[in-house]
């Protein structure tokens, strides 16, 4: 029997799409089914590296693990990371095609429908239910023509669709009528559904225009999303983290903590082309820190820790870091001592000396620009792309992390370009000397150190998921502050997952009507199913 499947579209960006996605795969997953995720097409500067080294889109990840499986990049087989308005680094079945003007790449949509249909395939044999995920709206009618990811797989797949709206915005009602009314007749016919989510207050005042909606699109709503505080995965840079101060985690238990030990301030650069921003969301769980993201010298105030994130175009975001005068006000507070830096992939390579494109991957035309001179190295970006997922172990000399010394790291890599140490820097413990701090499984070093354990760049993903290095840093931060560290209990990043996963799937039982929802994968499926027989009666007929 074929897989059941269910899409998730939205009437805008960030209506709530791979929130309900991911809640619905854990719902499937709960009650005993073998469930997948699937997006056909995903732009996102957020991606994550599968076990055998393909890219898919963060977001994808996040819901295989909420249905209790492994990222495939099946789930995900087209990937498009923004590199400038007009343009983004193509990624085909996890591997890089290459850089596209954006409307080259809508021309050529429709050849990328055949690889598209041999992924769906593969997880339609080896799962009972496939949840599918849109991207944008479907009623963005300027792109109906070649569209190969909202109704037009939903056409694919023959899949019905559930369509929700987000309340908090405002407009809800005019957007869910206007998108539905926006589509032809057979394409309103795959809508089974409305939900709208993030609401707050009295449902029974909303009742009324919900009645009312029905009444005038003949589809009902089977169900209204409470807004709840969830913390999962971004997909995307439209995430409310990057606002300043909505990474800050609140509550009374949050202050007592902070009055104990005092508040340990971490700044991310919120870099134009920032990607992979996860790297700090565990950082964000911390009671004892507060992170919040900077995009102005005026924001940056006097951290404890200045954290440079990932970005799609390590050069153009140096460039901007330093004529908005941000380089500056970051190297005068390591300078001054004020405080810690460390960089993450394309902030780690902006720590250097130089960085050079002479195969102009970045989308430049080639050059070579100068690093925060930070850490003496030196980046040489070049076509071919490193995914993988990597172990390592921490040396016994870093600084940084010293209670961590000679533990094990796990992370995942995902960079154009290599960085290599310049100079003869000898290991020491001033400003001066520079070490490698991680030795990985295959023999690489990564990691490299300031002397003075002031200043650290690693290519490493997910760096902070490793409990025990954060807790090392965390140490190092109080007592630099010069208060008493008070060890926080044990804690698990995979424990933590599985608690808002848990949490998702609860919130999105009690507010769907999930009869409904069993009923419409249930109906599709035997409609489908009938079509198939009396399509096969009718060619057994012509063949006599």
């Amino acid at each position: 029997m074929a897989a059941k499947k269910i899409m998730i579209q939205g009437t805008m960006s960030n209506s709530g799409k791979s929130f309900l996605t991911a809640a619905l795969c854990r719902i499937f997953w709960q009650d005993g089914y073998r469930t997948a995720p699937f997006k056909s097409q995903n732009m996102a500067l957020n991606s994550y590296i599968t076990a055998d080294g393909l890219e898919i889109g963060r977001a994808q990840a996040m819901q295989a693990e909420a249905a209790g499986i492994e990222p495939a990049v099946e789930m995900n087989p087209i990937l498009l990371k923004p590199t400038s308005h007009m343009g983004s680094q193509v990624i085909v079945n996890g591997e890089v095609a290459g850089n596209w003007k954006a409307m080259d790449y809508y021309r050529r949509k429709p050849e990328f429908i055949p690889v598209i249909q041999k992924a769906f395939a593969r997880l339609e044999e080896q799962y009972e239910v496939i949840v599918l995920e849109g991207a944008g709206s479907p009623a963005e009618i300027n792109l109906r023509e070649n569209d190969i990811v909202n109704m037009g797989m939903a056409k694919l797949a023959d899949a019905p669709v559930l369509l929700v709206g987000d309340i908090d915005r405002g407009g809800v009602f005019a957007s869910l009528y206007g998108t539905v009314m926006l589509l032809s007749l057979q394409e309103r016919a795959r809508i089974k559904g409305l939900v709208i989510n993030k609401f707050r207050g009295d449902i029974k005042i909303l009742e009324p225009g919900l009645l009312m909606l029905e009444e005038l699109l003949k589809i009902p709503v089977v169900g209204v999303i409470p807004m709840e505080e969830i913390d999962l995965d971004d997909e995307d840079s439209l995430s409310e983290r990057l606002v300043q101060g909505k990474g800050a985690l609140q509550g009374a238990d949050c202050e007592e903590k902070w009055r104990e030990i005092g508040i340990l301030d971490f700044a991310v650069i919120s870099l134009p082309h920032i990607s992979n921003f996860t790297d700090f969301h565990v950082l964000e769980r911390i009671p004892e820190v507060r992170l919040r993201y900077v995009k102005k010298v005026g924001e940056l105030g006097n951290p404890d820790l200045i954290l440079l994130p990932g970005t799609k175009n390590t050069m153009a975001d140096l460039t901007w870091l330093r004529e908005g005068g941000l380089e500056s006000a970051i190297l005068r507070q390591v300078k001054e001592e004020q405080s810690m830096v460390i960089g993450i992939c394309g902030g780690y390579q902006m720590l250097g000396e130089k960085l050079s494109d002479p195969e102009g991957v970045e989308g430049l035309a080639g050059g070579v620009i100068r690093g925060m001179g930070l850490l003496p190295a030196e980046t040489i970006f070049s076509g071919q792309k490193t995914r993988t997922q990597i172990k390592g172990r921490l040396l016994e000399k870093s600084r940084m992390f010293a209670e961590f010394s000679g533990e094990a790291v796990t992370g995942y890599e995902i960079h154009m370009g290599l960085t290599r140490m310049v100079g003869e820097k000898m290991v020491g413990e001033n400003k001066d000397s520079c070490m490698w701090s991680i030795c990985l499984e295959d023999g690489r070093k990564d990691g490299m150190e300031r002397g003075d354990g002031r200043v650290f760049g690693s290519y490493l993903h997910g760096l902070f998921d490793n409990e025990k290095l954060t807790e090392a840093l965390l140490q190092r931060l109080t007592e630099e502050k010069g208060l008493k560290y008070c060890p926080k209990p044990k804690w698990s990043v995979a424990d933590y997952k599985e608690q808002q996963y848990d949490k998702l799937a609860k919130l999105v039982r009690q507010s769907l009507d999930m009869k409904r929802i069993y009923e419409i994968l249930m109906e599709h499926q035997e409609q489908k199913e009938i079509k198939h027989v009396e399509t096969d009666r009718m060619d057994f007929s012509k063949g006599n």
